[in-house]
């Protein structure tokens, strides 16, 4: 029987900052072999006008068992299990390309939202048992990591094979909380205290996540 791999997925830096953990994860766990499954680890663009194509033509060429789009959530405290992708694209920062999207649809003729096929609560529930903090969530919001999840369950539908799709949010570093400290004490410009994106998780242990996650 053919052994299909996994795709893993992560985006490149966006707004600004100079990495993604999501993107650095992505390549810890390129080429591993992870519960007999081959993992393959794709970078992505932060440019929504290249998708739902991008997907497509993963699927279509790699032909995975199983889809993990890795997204950054700045302030999130925990590996976020996404449920769910929207139809809408509306952008609260411009894209890598310059585009800044306003109520627009990922895909003009697809339906309003799609659900998540991975084992989420399975996966929820075996991150949680290893001591890591995780959680389900109701929405990737509408910036690119919502256009990932969404194209590639819209993808997956008008394969060939069936495919698992889904999507998880992860905290910023603790390096990047540290220059993020740092400069919000130069630019003096607000209090500590009203900030409230501080939270982060060492890379180990996200990536530890994924391996838990991937074997589900």
């Amino acid at each position: 029987m053919e052994n299909r791999p996994v795709l893993i997925t992560g985006f490149e830096p966006y707004g600004g900052r100079g990495s993604n953990p999501a993107y650095e994860v992505m390549k810890q766990l390129d080429g591993r072999t992870i519960a007999g499954q081959t993992i393959v680890g794709r970078g992505l663009p932060v440019a929504s006008g290249r998708f739902p194509a991008i997907a497509a033509d993963l699927i279509a060429d790699l032909n995975p068992s199983k889809v993990i789009g890795l997204g950054l959530w700045p302030g999130e405290s925990m590996i976020r299990i996404e449920r769910v992708g929207v139809n809408i694209a509306d952008f609260g920062i411009p894209d890598n390309d310059g585009t800044l999207a306003i109520d627009e649809h990922v895909d003009s003729s697809g339906p309003a939202a799609l659900m998540s096929t991975l084992p989420n609560r399975a996966i929820e529930r075996a991150i949680l048992e290893a001591g890591i903090p995780a959680s389900l969530s109701a929405t990737a919001g509408t910036y690119l990591c919502n256009i990932c999840l969404y194209s590639f369950l819209r993808a997956a539908q008008q394969h060939r094979e069936p495919v698992e799709c889904g999507f998880i949010h992860v905290p910023y570093l603790p390096e990047q909380v540290a220059d993020l400290l740092v400069a919000v004490r130069d630019e003096a410009s607000v209090e500590l205290h009203q900030r409230c994106d501080f939270a982060s998780m060492d890379l180990d242990r996200i990536v530890r996540a994924l391996e838990i996650a991937i074997s589900q």
